[in-house]
């Protein structure tokens, strides 16, 4: 879990689920309601491509159904589906989960406002969100969780305590209370917390020293692309800018190409295919073309992060820095089951202006590094700023 905000994704995010941020709710839902302009010609491999991918939905659909009519469970019937037809990124999402995740999208989540790490096989607070039911409450970080709604958390995995905490098993909305057990120094008591819709700092911005703006960008939600077009046009005259895409498993594709368009004046962002109909995604004219800009990556840069990572690397607008990127640069569609959950399967993938494909290769930096990546990219950085 290093590196992640456990208590403050999506309740419903998983290991496959949260790879799934890249093409979903906006582009691929639109495609599926037709909203995205129609190609035009399919090859024979594309018609056998498309072919395939509505026989998965009509496959998985089928075992939902079947299992609702012996009175089994159609989620597991579903999952076992999507598990046989060998699809990487395919997964199944109750109706809440996938209300949330949609929720989510739009920068807003259920929580108590926790940042958390396991550590010595204990969970330890590492960052308590201001004003949040958590921060109400008089908790700090370094406190110690020993306790859920009554189930002990000792040397259990961080996963495990946030679905305690976020009350997975009931799909607790905000406004329900979650008891709390928790331990500093020697005290322990125990805290009611009332869980409550919160936003997401998807966008963070701050100055380094030398004329170095960092603009950190966690998720793609709805907005924080123009967040990202405001922070470059608010930034100081002549600094040049690191873009922190670190740890970002993408999010919404829009959202992304905004950003792009914050460096780019105009031109192509990416190509993508849905059930083998070609699609190309532009950036707006008006970008700043002329900063000096490195953006910063590592293995937990994903999907619509590679997606802008790509971009700006190919059309020579960056210098990439850190280590190599995910590799998630497939498309997936969602399907309403018969019981109301949502199954998502791919349906194709997307490449970099150059052509380059993304899944399951992910981008190299033009400059590997490691820890001292940040200080990297700011040397990098002040070096392009400098005269020759």
């Amino acid at each position: 879990m290093s590196g992640r905000d456990p208590f403050c994704q999506p309740r419903r995010i998983r290991r496959g689920a949260a790879l799934t941020l890249v093409f979903t709710s906006v582009l691929v839902a639109g495609a599926a309601t037709g909203a995205l302009p129609q190609g035009q010609g399919k090859s024979a491999r594309d018609e056998a491509r498309s072919a395939g991918a509505a026989g998965r939905h009509a496959d998985v659909a089928r075992a939902a159904e079947e299992a609702m009519a012996d009175g089994k469970s159609p989620i597991q019937a579903a999952k076992r589906a999507v598990s046989r037809s060998g699809d990487r990124w395919g997964a199944v999402y109750s109706r809440g989960e996938y209300e949330e995740f949609e929720e989510s999208l739009d920068g807003q989540y259920t929580g108590v406002g926790l940042w958390a790490r396991e550590r010595d096989g204990r969970i330890e607070v590492t960052k308590v969100r201001a004003g949040s039911p958590a921060a109400t409450a008089g908790i700090r970080p370094g406190d110690l969780l020993r306790s859920v709604d009554g189930e002990q958390t000792d040397g259990r995995p961080v996963t495990e305590v946030v679905s305690l905490l976020r009350g997975d098993a009931t799909d607790a909305p905000a406004g329900t209370t979650v008891r709390v057990g928790l331990e500093r120094g020697t005290r322990a008591w125990t805290e009611t917390l009332r869980r409550a819709q919160l936003s997401t700092d998807s966008v963070t911005v701050r100055e380094l020293a030398g004329r170095v703006t960092v603009i950190k960008v966690a998720t793609f939600t709805k907005g924080s692309g123009h967040q990202v077009r405001d922070a470059v046009r608010q930034s100081p005259p002549g600094a040049g800018i690191v873009l922190d895409l670190r740890g970002n498993s993408g999010g919404l594709v829009t959202e992304a190409v905004t950003a792009a368009s914050a460096f780019l004046d105009g031109g192509l962002v990416a190509t993508y295919d849905v059930e083998g109909e070609q699609r190309a995604l532009h950036a707006e004219s008006g970008g700043d073309t002329t900063r000096p800009l490195v953006a910063l990556v590592d293995g937990g840069t994903m999907s619509a992060a590679e997606l802008l990572t790509g971009a700006v690397q190919d059309r020579g607008r960056a210098l990439v820095v850190g280590s190599r990127t995910f590799g998630k640069g497939s498309v997936q569609m969602p399907s309403r089951l018969p019981d109301g959950s949502v199954a998502e399967l791919t349906v194709g993938h997307y490449r970099t202006p150059s052509g380059r494909g993304v899944d399951g290769r992910g981008i190299t930096p033009d400059l590997e590094t490691g820890e001292d990546a940040l200080q990297r990219a700011g040397t990098v950085l002040r070096g392009l700023a400098s005269p020759s």
